[in-house]
């Protein structure tokens, strides 16, 4: 089954943000975004556009699916 693979913790790096900031901005809790970050929890696609906008990329440039 594919595993869903994601750069949330690479982007906010790279921002200086945190989760509890990136979960504020996309309307979720800390948990959902640190859920997402070690592969936990598939967002829905409002949630990942949400997200990708905040970035300011495409949802592909954060979600990937891998074997």
């Amino acid at each position: 089954m594919p595993e869903l693979k994601t750069r949330i913790k690479e982007l906010r790096a790279s921002r200086d943000m945190k989760q509890g900031d990136l979960a504020e901005l996309v309307g979720v809790r800390r948990e959902t975004i640190i859920r997402l970050e070690k592969g936990q929890y598939n967002p829905s696609l409002k949630l990942a556009m949400d997200i990708a906008a905040v970035f300011g990329v495409s949802v592909e440039e954060i979600f990937s699916f891998e074997e």
